[in-house]
């Protein structure tokens, strides 16, 4: 049969290891090679299990140990393609413990696939510390480029393209997730979000009130069953998903600034009574300052008298 036999497979061993060295696809067993030793980042769907590329199968099936998130999450998609390749937890809470026993392995010459729940792996994930120092350890990296929520939203969302910023998710708390988006208002580029369903309604009202009526779009469950893109502006998005449940996986893609940046008066204004509306004056004339590239103390006096009631100097 050629090289490509599991018999003459460089590391069979009687007794299952053929199991850890191939994947299966719709009933049909394909045996893999080896994976080239280092750190493997790999891309795995974020919905649909039709979206794994090849090359992240063999990858998967060839390392020697597959660091992720929650391995039973991933042990799922491991079982669906019949990959037995050994699991490691790898995230936010045991990083630090298990980082160094990664680059341990990654020192021996072993092969590591680095994997998050869904999607692009170092996308919200603890990933990019792992990679970091397997850099500066002198270790290979190799990208298995695939899935990622942000850019299918992006390429869905019917928003401009051209630049964009994906900046996560924001801050849980209202007073810091108001900050937050004072500082994205400035950003002449068309924005990638992710929230949680329990917050959209809340996170859609600030952000219509931080960044004025934009269009926008909420993509949920994308490439899943119930998959949805809802378009509208902010404004419109907050009073839909204000009240009732949502759920699932959701991205929130925001348009860029009409002014690319640059704000009026009555602009600046808006932004300092909406920031005085949960800040202190000079918390407020910062984060405007910010957002805005104006002078702080300039904004500092404006703020001080909107707050007493007078009309911004």
């Amino acid at each position: 049969m050629g090289r490509s036999s599991t018999i003459e497979h460089p590391r069979f061993k009687p007794g299952g290891s053929v199991a850890q060295r191939s994947f299966s696809v719709e009933g049909t067993r394909f045996p893999v090679e080896p994976a080239a030793p280092g750190l493997h980042v790999v891309a795995t769907p974020i919905g649909n299990l039709g979206d794994i590329t090849l090359r992240a199968l063999r990858t998967l099936a060839g390392a020697d140990c597959v660091a992720a998130e929650d391995t039973r999450h991933t042990g799922r998609l491991l079982s669906h393609f019949d990959i037995a390749t050994t699991l490691v937890r790898y995230d936010e809470h045991g990083a630090e413990r298990q980082r160094p026993k990664l680059l341990a392995r990654l020192a021996a010459g072993e092969a590591v696939a680095l994997v998050s729940d869904a999607g692009t792996p170092l996308i919200s994930d603890p990933g990019y510390k792992l990679v970091a120092e397997a850099r500066a350890e002198g270790h290979p990296v190799h990208a298995v480029p695939g899935p990622s929520a942000p850019v299918a939203a992006l390429s869905v969302a019917g928003l401009p393209s051209d630049a964009f910023c994906f900046a996560g998710f924001l801050p849980p708390k209202e007073a810091a997730r108001r900050s937050r988006i004072a500082e994205l208002a400035q950003v002449p580029a068309t924005l990638l979000l992710f929230e949680a369903p329990h917050r959209i309604g809340e996170a859609l009202a600030d952000l219509a009130a931080g960044l004025g009526d934009r269009p926008a779009a909420v993509a949920r469950e994308l490439t899943k069953r119930f998959e949805t893109v809802d378009r509208g502006t902010l404004a419109e998005l907050a009073d839909r998903y204000g009240a009732g449940e949502t759920k699932g996986e959701i991205v929130i893609v925001i348009g860029p600034p009409a002014h690319g940046g640059s704000y009026d008066e009555a602009e600046v204004e808006a932004m300092l009574r909406a920031a005085l509306e949960h800040l202190p004056v000079s918390a407020a004339a910062a984060d405007v300052a910010r957002a805005t590239g104006r002078n702080r103390r300039d904004l500092y006096r404006r703020a001080l008298a909107l707050k007493d009631g007078g009309p911004a100097e």
